[in-house]
């Protein structure tokens, strides 16, 4: 038990660092190529931070542990919502760009639609509804650079680790070295985040909505950290909201397409599933509480953080004591 536990923050760590050298190996190479800085954040930036929860859901997917991958996209998102966005509105509330923010929720709940069906009326996610989830990805990357490529001022960005003199052959090593330590973690996580849980008595999904969860979602952590630290709040904000895109439709896709699965069954609450009792429709209300006041006052306030603050904390002790 002890080394599955040190085995599975060994996983995080791995994930944390290969991420962070991903991206700053891709952003190198990208702009060592001149290609325009909406370009490489819109693609590059943004795939590399939520690789690790593209590579546990993927991993999960194909070593049958479909509630691992499940459970993961779906943690991830509330995660994001009611933790990392939480801590940036509560410590820095302020004003928002609607116009930039409006895109990706539209884009977060269009998606989220198709996946409610699946999950309530088909109760499987077959490989079909997989494709059409990779395929909405596409639509969105592209879309994202076009208006970004129309309104390069509007975009707003920080220094990154690409700036730094390196050379080509440097940048291509933090890319390879990267890509492997994503890799090598996310199977340990997968791994031994799978044998805490039977050892415990937890079910898996329990185990990803929570801690495999917020280990993948440390990149969105430490950005939006990063952000409110350089005073832009809005841009963690923004980091935020476009992960969780990215966790429906690039994490869940690519797993379900890979290995499709139906929905698991870890806790049952008034006699049904927890999960769509509980987790979707959390995962819904996060987003509606951090985005639909947003976009009608044009800021984000104090009590949305303290709100999704209290929400999250809720959630977790109800995943281990109820």
């Amino acid at each position: 038990m002890l080394i599955s536990v040190l085995l599975f923050a060994f996983g995080l760590l791995l994930l944390i660092k290969g991420g962070d050298w991903f991206v700053d190996g891709a952003t190198g190479i990208a702009r060592r190529f001149h290609l325009p800085d909406i370009i490489v954040g819109a693609t590059v930036v943004s795939i590399g931070t939520t690789l690790p929860e593209v590579m546990v859901s993927a991993t999960g997917a194909l070593q049958g542990q479909g509630a691992m991958a499940y459970g993961n996209a779906i943690g991830s998102i509330i995660c994001n919502t009611a933790l990392i966005a939480a801590i940036s509105v509560a410590c820095n509330p302020g004003p928002v760009n609607v116009k930039t923010m409006k895109m990706p929720v539209i884009f977060f709940f269009g998606s989220a639609a198709l996946y409610c069906v699946a999950a309530y009326l088909l109760g499987t996610f077959p490989r079909w509804l997989g494709i059409v989830m990779l395929m909405i990805f596409i639509s969105y990357l592209v879309i994202n650079v076009r208006q970004g490529l129309k309104n390069p001022d509007a975009v707003e960005h920080e220094e990154e680790a690409g700036d730094k003199d390196t050379t080509f052959l440097q940048d291509l090593a933090f890319l390879v070295l990267g890509a492997a330590l994503i890799a090598w973690g996310a199977n340990l996580l997968v791994e031994h985040g799978t044998n805490i849980a039977k050892f415990l008595g937890v079910p898996e999904t329990v185990i990803a909505l929570t801690f495999v969860a917020l280990g993948t979602s440390l990149p969105e952590l430490v950005t939006t950290i990063t952000s409110l630290r350089k005073g832009h709040a809005s841009l963690g904000i923004g980091n935020v909201i476009g992960a969780n895109v990215f966790n429906l439709v690039l994490v869940s896709g690519l797993a379900v397409t890979l290995a499709p699965f139906e929905v698991p069954v870890g806790k049952v609450l008034l006699g049904h599933n927890a999960s769509l009792v509980l987790d979707i429709p959390l995962m819904l209300i996060v987003m509606l509480l951090l985005t639909v006041p947003a976009l009608t006052k044009k800021k984000l306030e104090r009590w949305q953080g303290i709100t999704l603050l209290c929400i999250y904390a809720a959630f977790c002790v109800f995943q281990f004591f109820v």
